[in-house]
């Protein structure tokens, strides 16, 4: 049996599909659009899968360093190969922390270096010829 199982179903129209996680006390549901009209297509739901585990990581880990966050944004960028099958070749992840004082920012790119390097299962899940960047901020 799979750890993870979750479910797309067309919607009926375009490309759009909805769904989410199988089983009790499923999830609410996602909007996937093939054409990005009615939510995010499949290759920035990637995007945004990405943003969301390492966003995560990074939130926990300051958490567990005792830095106070008061919000945190992930910006990811990717860059598509021209050809069949389009696949990302580039991704640029942005962090920006807001209320983190200066002294914290040496933990918030720990934060984000550990996310990178061993707990983003998403990232880990990707090509391993993908060239991934991190970058962070404080606002």
């Amino acid at each position: 049996m799979a750890d993870v199982a979750v479910t797309l179903r067309w919607a009926g129209r375009g490309l759009v599909f909805r769904g989410g996680r199988e089983g009790d006390g499923a999830a609410p549901e996602a909007v996937v659009d093939g054409a990005g009209a009615e939510g995010p297509s499949p290759m920035q739901t990637l995007l945004l899968a990405l943003a969301g585990c390492t966003g995560a990581d990074v939130v926990d880990m300051l958490d567990k360093m005792r830095v106070h966050l008061e919000g945190l944004d992930v910006h990811v960028e990717g860059e598509r190969a021209p050809e069949a099958p389009r696949r990302y070749t580039a991704v640029r992840l942005h962090f920006v922390a807001r209320g983190l004082s200066p002294e914290s920012e040496p933990g918030l790119r720990r934060a984000v270096e550990l996310s990178r390097e061993k707990y983003c299962s998403v990232l880990h899940t990707l090509r391993t010829d993908v060239v991934v960047e991190s970058d962070v901020a404080l606002q």
